[in-house]
């Protein structure tokens, strides 16, 4: 495990106090490590239940890499100004997956640890919904300085509590009426 980790596409770049920003190609290289972090450990899983909506995008890719099916759980703590506010965790009340109800050992997937409360939560919430779950282990990208709850898998430790700017996050503030404009055809005259 890492502070900020060497990758083939670069480094993370940490610009401004608290911000760490992501490119695609370094996002894709920390779920290949994860993966192969998670395969060196031996931990045998039947399904993965990734967390809505920083888990998706990561547990898509380790569930075909693996071969297992996918399980998705949406919840929601980030509110405000570019979802950057952390309020109350809501957690749904049903899980989707096209495998049946989660059993057996379940790899809990999201993208990062602030504080830990969510995956503290989830992890109640999915043993009281779902008697038959013998096992949960936790995987993240990074954990940061912050997190009381420490996830089973982790790529990257951070020393402090950076806002980590995801590829995926410019569409935050993309509107609809931006993309028309952006693709549009302009008929020939």
């Amino acid at each position: 495990m890492s502070s900020l980790h060497e990758s083939s596409s670069n480094r993370v770049t940490q610009t401004r106090e608290g911000d760490l920003w992501v490119t695609w190609a370094q996002y894709d290289d920390l779920i290949e490590q994860l993966a192969v972090q998670i395969q060196q450990s031996g931990f045998q899983f039947d399904q993965i239940l990734c967390l809505a909506r920083g888990g998706m995008r990561i547990g898509d890719v380790l569930s075909r890499v693996f071969n297992v099916p996918l399980a998705i759980l949406a919840t929601s703590s980030y509110r405000g100004t570019l979802g950057s506010e952390q309020g109350t965790l809501n957690i749904a009340q049903q899980v989707t997956s096209t495998a049946g109800p989660l059993s057996g050992s379940i790899l809990l997937v999201d993208d990062l640890v602030d504080s830990g409360v969510t995956f503290a939560k989830v992890c109640d919430h999915l043993l009281q919904a779902f008697p038959l779950i013998t096992k949960i282990k936790t995987a993240v990208l990074w954990q940061k300085a912050s997190a009381t709850v420490k996830p089973d898998y982790v790529v990257t430790v951070l020393a402090t509590n950076p806002w980590i700017h995801q590829p995926f996050e410019h569409y935050d503030t993309v509107t609809l009426a931006a993309l028309t404009e952006k693709w549009s055809i302009v008929p020939n005259k």
